[in-house]
């Protein structure tokens, strides 16, 4: 993220400009936060994912939304856009600039946003009652990072590798190959 002219926008002030926006920004405590472009690695991985993802969940009622749709954090004044996000919950159709209620956050990992990703970013989302699992994938290699909230509210982290061959996204009941996953990424 970079740094924005440090002008205090209201959450409705922000979806206005956003909505006109060439340039896509995250909100933090009233203040804007301009978002990099992305890679070619980062991107193949956010779209394989995001393709099984929804075949994968086609007429259950659940919808999964790429980089363009927000998340919001509404107990603490944020907005982000996550690379991946499923919602299987119907209050999020009354939003259609964003949405409060996902059960899955996938982060793609880059150079610029894996220390934002792994901390601040990973607590704020903690806040949504309803995630149920925060996902990191490397783009450097393959590696996905499945932290899921237990039944005592702990979040407990599964990794899974190439020698893995597969992971599992228990919150939408889904099973994927390490190597579907990184189908055309090739690492520098």
């Amino acid at each position: 993220m970079v740094a924005s002219p440090q002008i205090y926008l209201t959450p409705e002030e922000y979806l206005q400009m956003e909505e006109r926006s060439d340039i896509k920004h995250e909100y933090i405590d009233g203040y804007i936060y301009a978002m990099a472009g992305a890679l070619d690695t980062h991107v193949t991985i956010a779209l394989n994912l995001a393709s099984f993802l929804r075949n994968h969940v086609r007429g259950s009622g659940c919808r999964v939304y790429i980089a363009d749709m927000k998340a919001r954090i509404e107990s603490l004044n944020r907005y982000y856009y996550p690379d991946v996000m499923v919602t299987c919950d119907q209050r999020d159709q009354a939003t259609p600039a964003y949405k409060r209620f996902p059960c899955l956050i996938v982060e793609v990992l880059s150079n610029s946003t894996e220390a934002f990703d792994r901390g601040d970013k990973f607590a704020d989302y903690q806040s949504l009652e309803t995630l149920q699992e925060y996902v990191l994938i490397n783009t450097k290699r393959q590696r996905v990072e499945c932290f899921r909230r237990n039944d005592q509210g702990l979040w407990v982290l599964q990794s899974y590798t190439a020698e893995d061959k597969s992971f599992q996204l228990q919150s939408v009941k889904f099973d994927c190959t390490i190597a579907d996953l990184y189908e055309d990424v090739v690492f520098e």
